[in-house]
């Protein structure tokens, strides 16, 4: 092999080629596994939000708790992460601090079509919000990453035009007379 210049000696430096794009935890690929997320970019982002979420809870409690501005910010907090659907109760910050990527994760557009039984396995999940299957509300997503509130999750239902939702409404004897002139 060839010596190296000085300037290739210098970009070398700067780079590193060994830790870019590795996962850094056994935890971190258990969970983007388990949630079937596709790009790694969205588990930093979740892990990154929750980080500013506990930043938030810890200099909350510093603050007095009855002062007049820690008691509106903990409401607002609280009560924004119960509609997204990452917490279950608007208590206490208690429950902020066991606010995890997971909890992010489990409110992704497939784990929730799973829950709901619009498929059986996380990659079906999947397929389908890729292949068009799925609208929330009038809006037909095409992105497994969307974030699925509590006031979104009972307007996911099959597109119009969804051949799935047809052999669904088939098995179910539901289809509708005009619905069969379109086979």
């Amino acid at each position: 092999m060839r010596q190296l210049k000085h300037h290739e000696k210098k970009l070398l430096k700067k780079v590193d080629f060994f830790s870019y794009k590795k996962s850094q935890s056994m935890r971190e690929i258990k969970i983007v596994r388990r949630y079937h997320v596709q790009d790694r970019e969205d588990y930093v982002r979740y892990n990154r939000m929750c980080g500013h979420v506990t930043k938030l809870v810890s200099r909350l409690k510093e603050i007095d708790g009855r002062d007049a501005f820690r008691l509106e910010i903990t409401e607002q907090l609280l009560q924004k992460l119960y509609q997204i659907g990452v917490v279950a109760t608007t208590k206490s910050l208690a429950v902020c601090d066991k606010l995890s990527a997971s909890s992010f994760c489990r409110r992704r557009l497939p784990v929730v079509m799973v829950r709901l039984h619009y498929a059986e396995t996380m990659q079906e999940a999947v397929t389908f919000v890729e292949q068009g299957h799925i609208r929330v509300g009038p809006e037909v997503v095409t992105d497994p990453a969307l974030i699925v509130t509590r006031s979104m999750e009972d307007l996911v239902a099959w597109t119009d035009a969804s051949k799935i939702k047809r052999k669904v409404m088939k098995y179910n004897d539901k289809l509708d007379d005009y619905d069969l002139l379109g086979e």
